[in-house]
């Protein structure tokens, strides 16, 4: 036999070796797979644990982003305290957080300002909102909020605010 018979004479599809449950035939490649029934159960069981699971992840989100808005709120108060060892005190309300990225050039400008800064840019919370910081505060050295989901002062749940003074 040569090469070239050997290679030109091969079938170009062999036989698939799918063995049939219990009909003792073998089965040709285009009929080892799945039947319509089979696929149709499998979307069912999907769907369903698509309906009982999506509902529990989507309650989840707003929590999610209550626990990220404390996080932050703390990597801001670290950022501040940093800021407190280099300079002595805390920026002003007018210097705001933007202290903390860029030198302040208004009010008490700090001898020892850390080149590069405190934070690489001022963060918004994760609602997209700016953090309210105000210095001297109402509760302390500095009062840091985010107003929650809906921006604006008070609510409840979602839309409840995030107080540095007062974090659970």
């Amino acid at each position: 036999m040569t090469l070239q018979r050997f290679i030109f004479n091969r079938p170009l599809f062999p036989r698939h070796p799918a063995w049939s449950a219990g009909l003792g035939r073998w089965l040709r490649p285009s009929q080892a797979g799945f039947t319509l029934i089979e696929i149709m159960v499998v979307i069912t069981i999907l769907a369903i644990l698509a309906v009982l699971v999506v509902p529990k992840l989507v309650g989840r989100t707003d929590e999610a982003r209550r626990v990220a808005a404390k996080v932050q709120l703390k990597n801001v108060e670290e950022a501040l305290q940093m800021y407190k060892l280099d300079s002595g005190n805390y920026p002003s309300t007018e210097q705001g957080l933007d202290a903390l990225v860029h030198k302040p050039t208004v009010g008490e400008i700090p001898k020892n300002w850390r080149e590069g800064g405190y934070l690489p840019k001022v963060p918004n919370d994760p609602w997209g909102n700016a953090f309210i910081y105000s210095s001297p505060g109402a509760h302390g050295d500095y009062d840091l909020v985010s107003r929650g989901a809906d921006g604006e002062s008070g609510g409840e749940g979602k839309n409840a605010d995030i107080e540095s003074w007062n974090m659970e």
